[in-house]
């Protein structure tokens, strides 16, 4: 209500002070609001000056928005299958992965579990490799004593409303570097320069503001990131008590020393059921009313993605595994208990249904 009372819908102060609350939440220098996480990922590329033909390394498991930033600048995404257990790019891959065309790599961090960020800055540093961090989906999510979004070039959240930190649309972009801060400023903001009239423009820009009641919002949920983080995990808490017992389903595996940050609740079924019997699960679940989805469709899978990059069924063998058998079953931080006491018991029904279909059809 302060915002809309005021004179500064746009670029005002509540922008300012929701970008120097995130930079100090991540301990970084700069923090540079955006009007959403792809937006932020597409400003990385451009400021770290991706070039047609430069090579990124990244995960064919995500959101389709970590590879499509590469091609906006005409680069090409290198995929590296993702690890069984973490659903995250297996590290034991990137090595084969480098090619003389590399210059980046760009991990994500999975449904919320961070990646192995010190090994995979390691990794770059002795290849000369930038690393951009995509954290849409980890804010308040630790590897260690490492805070997702800390550690990296560039890193990048989103705040759309299914993330932990909604500002209904929007994202922020984080780093320690003055140059890459400068450029990113500059081109989400029609590439008009610091102190320059507002009809100066020094680069190629793009309207990829944050409002100021976008802001606003997100600094009432910042100040109770901690509240949200914790109803998120009572809910996913509530889920594994009910679905631990049964062995034909198991969620993403965290491993020792990392501290989940719950963006979704997405579980796995085991190899009987087979792409067939997940999708006969969710038609099941919908039919009782029960919200839920796949998640992902690998990014190698896009249609578009096969026409321009050549790829195919087979080239990821684990991400197409785990992805044809996923499940997001409902989450939000206000779940009832007894609503998931619902779900879970419409999620049993209907896979037994499934699983007995499944071994009729073998």
């Amino acid at each position: 209500m302060q915002v809309l009372r005021s004179h500064n819908l746009a670029l005002g102060p509540k922008l300012r002070e929701f970008e120097k609350a995130m930079a100090d939440y991540h301990g970084r220098k700069h923090a540079i609001a955006v009007n959403s996480g792809t937006s932020g990922l597409h400003l990385a590329m451009i400021a770290l000056g991706l070039e047609p033909g430069d090579e990124v390394i990244t995960t064919p498991f995500s959101f389709v928005a970590s590879t499509n930033c590469i091609l906006y600048e005409r680069g090409e995404p290198r995929f590296v299958d993702i690890d069984r257990d973490t659903w995250n790019m297996d590290l034991a891959q990137l090595d084969a992965a480098v090619t003389p065309r590399t210059r980046g790599l760009l991990p994500v961090h999975v449904f919320g579990v961070p990646c192995d960020m010190k090994a995979i800055r390691a990794f770059a540093a002795d290849r000369g490799l930038w690393v951009v961090e995509d954290a849409c989906e980890a804010i308040g999510a630790y590897s260690r004593d490492t805070l997702a979004g800390s550690d990296s070039d560039i890193a990048v959240l989103a705040f759309y409303p299914n993330k932990q930190l909604t500002t209904g649309e929007g994202g922020m972009v984080l780093t320690d570097d003055d140059d890459l801060a400068a450029v990113m400023r500059s081109a989400h903001n029609q590439g008009r320069a610091p102190r320059a009239g507002w009809l100066s423009h020094e680069r190629l820009g793009y309207n990829y503001r944050m409002s100021d009641i976008q802001a606003a919002l997100g600094l009432a949920q910042l100040s109770r990131l901690d509240e949200i983080l914790a109803k998120r995990t009572q809910v996913a808490r509530w889920y594994d008590e009910r679905l631990s017992g049964h062995d034909w389903v198991r969620g993403q595996t965290v491993p020792d020393g990392v501290t989940k940050s719950w963006f979704v609740y997405v579980v796995e079924l085991d190899a009987s059921f087979g792409r067939v019997g997940r999708d006969a699960v969710l038609a099941g679940l919908r039919e009782r009313g029960v919200g839920c989805s796949n998640y992902f469709t690998p990014i190698h899978l896009q249609p578009f993605i096969r026409e321009r990059l050549g790829t195919c069924v087979g080239d990821f063998p684990v991400t197409e595994s785990v992805a044809d058998r996923t499940v997001a079953l409902p989450f939000f931080s206000n779940l009832k208990e007894t609503e998931v006491d619902g779900v879970c018991a419409a999620l049993q029904e209907t896979a037994a249904s499934a699983r007995r279909r499944c071994a009729a059809d073998r």
